[in-house]
């Protein structure tokens, strides 16, 4: 893999903070709060990474459909937190063990069936979008917080891409191993943030 391929999300994990994401603290509005949320906090940079890693591992149509799945889902959370006050319960333990099971999903190299790939982000994904729209600033417009951790997210989602198609251009043999080493790292970043909590 390429320098520059690493060079971006190394800068986006050290400036990510696993609390930050989830203060709703901060003088930002509307689209540049929505945008910094999934940015700012490591579990959700961590995970919409994967779910971009994961589709480049299915290749085809999962390119476009499993993080299109993880967007659509997060939408839904969004709204169920925030504009109908639905509580889902667990949610920092969901988004955090989507971490976890993103990272080892990716380590174990396996193809997973697309409609079991689809199910698995989807459902993860309804955590994360819960914690997006629960958190957003009093102060914030709906719709442009909302498509500002939507851009934030397809953004990692194709850095996610990028990086997976990277690994498997580099080296046939290498590739499968160095993604599933990056997996294995997700899950354990995944566990730290969990034992934080």
């Amino acid at each position: 893999m390429k320098r520059a391929n690493l060079l971006l999300p190394a800068a986006l994990a050290i400036t990510a903070s696993p609390a930050m994401a989830h203060t709703a603290a901060g003088s930002l509005s509307g689209f540049m709060a929505g945008f910094s949320h999934p940015i700012g906090g490591l579990d959700h940079l961590l995970a919409m990474v994967a779910v971009g890693i994961l589709a480049a591992q299915l290749r085809g149509r999962a390119l476009w459909v499993v993080p299109g799945a993880f967007v659509g889902m997060m939408v839904v959370g969004a709204l169920l937190g925030s504009v109908l006050g639905v509580g889902i319960p667990f949610v920092e333990q969901g988004v955090v063990g989507s971490v976890i099971i993103l990272g080892a999903v990716i380590a174990v190299g396996r193809r997973l069936p697309m409609a079991l790939a689809v199910t698995l982000v989807g459902v993860l994904a309804l955590f994360h979008g819960h914690a997006h729209g629960t958190e957003m600033p009093l102060n914030a417009s709906g719709l442009a917080y909302g498509t500002g951790f939507t851009a934030a997210t397809i953004l990692l989602h194709a850095i996610g891409i990028g990086m997976g198609m990277g690994a498997q251009a580099a080296s046939d043999k290498l590739a499968p191993a160095a993604v599933r080493i990056g997996g294995a790292a997700i899950a354990g970043a995944g566990l730290a943030l969990g034992l934080a909590y």
